[in-house]
């Protein structure tokens, strides 16, 4: 990682040491919302929609190592994310994934057991009235483009029920953290403050939220995104 984002990481761990023990996730996440607003132009819309309390899922599309930060610092509450095993499992940053309860999984074919863990973790999560976010495409894009959603939506919900916040992301793809021009974080990022917008759409009922049906609202918000990112990069965006 560039040392701009190690320094805003090792300031965040400073200042987390120096915060009330007792609060450490919403303290966390006032931090990394001024560490997104500091390295991002960014534009919110529609976080009335997320619950001041009570159980609920935010979905939104996946783009780059930096979209859990984003999302989960627009919240005005702290959120419960799933991320890859090998990445919460970073000897730089497990620390701070523990402290804001992140849930790690592993591929189903690494290690079938994983997925199971995690739904469990996740159904305890959600009837303990905490906010889950996921990524329901299971992995970066590599191209840009929405790509389907899997199944592990429906498998929530199955267990628990609780309303479905869809949100669009747009503006990070084309930035290091994103699979534009080769792997992510496999090159010094070339782009500071670019324009990123975050649009949450309104909750759907558990009943309503169809993998098909949250895919397409998830485009729709994306779309409307789009129109605020850099120009550069809306346009590199492939058309349907």
């Amino acid at each position: 990682m560039s040392a701009l984002l190690w320094g805003a990481l090792a300031g965040l761990g400073l200042a987390l040491i120096g915060s009330v023990a007792r609060r450490p996730r919403p303290v966390v996440r006032c931090l990394v919302h001024l560490l997104v607003r500091l390295l991002y132009r960014l534009r919110l819309s529609g976080t009335e929609h997320l619950p001041s309390r009570g159980a609920a899922l935010v979905v939104c599309n996946h783009v780059s190592f930096m979209d859990a930060l984003v999302i989960g610092g627009a919240s005005r509450r702290p959120l419960r994310f799933l991320m890859d095993k090998p990445i919460y499992d970073s000897p730089w940053l497990n620390w701070l994934f523990r402290l804001v309860g992140a849930i790690p999984v592993e591929s189903e074919r690494r290690d079938p057991a994983s997925v199971r863990r995690a739904l469990n973790e996740v159904s305890r999560a959600l009837r303990e009235g905490e906010v889950v976010m996921l990524f329901p495409e299971g992995r970066l894009t590599p191209d840009g483009d929405i790509h389907a959603f899997r199944r592990g939506i429906e498998s929530i919900l199955a267990r628990d029920p609780v309303p479905v916040i869809p949100a669009g992301l747009s503006g990070l793809w084309g930035s290091w953290t994103s699979h534009s021009h080769g792997p992510a974080l496999s090159r010094p990022p070339r782009r500071f403050r670019a324009r990123v917008a975050l649009y949450f759409g309104e909750p759907l009922a558990p009943q309503q939220a169809r993998r098909q049906v949250l895919e397409s609202r998830v485009r729709e918000l994306k779309a409307d995104a789009d129109r605020f990112a850099e120009p550069a990069v809306a346009a590199a965006l492939p058309r349907r």
